[in-house]
């Protein structure tokens, strides 16, 4: 945003911070806060402490030192965001399929071997293997609303291994790696824990590929349509053979079911038309089928997807494939966090002053968040979802976790 947008809109975005100053324990602290989220909006290059704080007229030192060492709840912060944003959402229509929470990664080249969690790794940013960080994100969307609820950064094994490594870092030694689906169930989690329930779960193949994810969510009784590999192995109908998705719709008895058609919504481009059908199938040791696997075919291109689906009652093909196709809006949530708040743009080498970013970064993305839905008319100016100065309710007061020095 330019320096004219965020003056046209200053007054309401003070009144949007002002409930979650009581997480910064000093007049000193809340004003670093109320800095650096200014400067996550404007239109700098880089949104990194530096030119941050040179931009709000301060020392460097001073953001820098507001992230590492000044005594914060960013916990608690991050917490607050998310119930900030469950308020917003009870009044806004779910449409057909309710509020779907979208499990997703995201990842950011690093120079060097100091940032926390850096190392030569997949990053889907450059679509290869390359030296970067990943954190994983679990983002909602319900009817044309979606915004980032939470996000965690990616330790691996490399850094686990070398624990004084992660204590130059400021790494406890309490956080040590852990499976990326395992920390997506982590956030599922800590959203739960701040009262968002959701009706339906996805995540792209990487995730559906993982038994123990699929396992954990079936247990949880979660509702979720999530892509899967080709080679995902399940058992179609009562069979007793395993085999791949690919295999099961390549069976003579499936190929003659006729696919159905299915014209797919999108907020940010052309519909698109799916042919699709369906077959019950067995997961793991069980005996009777409990999940729906699909295959979807894009008429125009050819590409072809596979889904599995868990639901606790019957449910259209055409609602299933809205859930999996609602995917898309994390790219949208992505873009916004990494080009207009710069989510990527950390440079440091703490795990405490990374983590304060991200938690920071969620404040200035639930903004933006709420600002564009009241700017659709979605919600009036008085109501206590819009973001408008005064409007906001009161936020529950909890425990603060100080954390000073990791």
């Amino acid at each position: 945003m330019t320096t004219e947008q965020i003056e046209a809109i200053g007054p309401e975005f003070t009144g949007f911070l002002r409930p979650f100053e009581n997480y910064f324990g000093s007049p000193h602290n809340v004003r670093h806060f109320r800095n650096y989220t200014r400067g996550l909006l404007t239109d700098l290059d880089r949104k990194t402490a530096e030119p941050m704080a040179l931009y709000a007229g301060v020392p460097p030192r001073s953001l820098q030192q507001f992230l590492k060492a000044c005594i914060w709840d960013h916990e608690g912060l991050a917490d607050a965001v998310r119930r900030r944003l469950l308020m917003a959402t009870h009044s806004i229509a779910a449409g057909s399929i309710g509020t779907v929470g979208i499990i997703d990664e995201t990842s950011g080249q690093k120079k060097g071997i100091k940032t926390p969690g850096v190392q030569r790794q997949y990053l889907g940013c450059v679509g290869k293997v390359d030296n970067g960080i990943v954190t994983v994100h679990l983002t909602i969307a319900r009817g044309t609303f979606k915004a980032m609820l939470d996000g965690e950064l990616f330790l691996p094994k490399s850094w686990d291994e070398d624990r004084e490594r992660c204590r130059e870092a400021d790494i406890p030694d309490d956080v040590r790696y852990r499976s990326k689906w395992w920390i997506a169930l982590e956030l599922i989690g800590r959203a739960e824990s701040n009262g968002w329930s959701f009706d339906w779960l996805t995540f792209d193949e990487w995730y559906g590929g993982k038994p123990g994810f699929l396992s954990m969510l079936d247990l949880a009784d979660a509702q979720y349509v999530g892509e899967v590999p080709k080679n995902f192995s399940c058992r179609p109908r009562r069979c007793l053979t395993k085999m791949s998705a690919e295999a099961v719709f390549s069976r003579p008895n499936e190929r003659i079911r006729r696919a159905r058609s299915f014209r797919i919504e999108q907020q940010t481009g052309p519909a698109t038309v799916w042919q699709a059908k369906s077959v019950p199938v067995c997961l793991g040791e069980a005996r009777r089928p409990r999940h729906l696997l699909i295959c979807a075919r894009n008429r125009e291109t050819g590409e072809i997807k596979y889904f599995i689906a868990r639901m606790r009652r019957r449910t259209s093909l055409r609602r299933l494939l809205q859930v999996a196709f609602t995917r898309w809006n994390v790219e949208h949530v992505f873009r916004v966090a990494k080009s207009e708040v710069g989510l990527m743009h950390f440079e440091g080498r703490s795990y405490v002053s990374l983590k304060r970013h991200l938690a920071l970064c969620l404040v200035a993305l639930a903004f933006v968040a709420l600002h564009t839905m009241r700017l659709r008319g979605e919600k009036s100016g008085g109501h206590i979802g819009a973001s408008v100065s005064g409007a906001e309710e009161s936020l529950p007061e909890i425990p603060r976790r100080a954390t000073a020095n990791g």
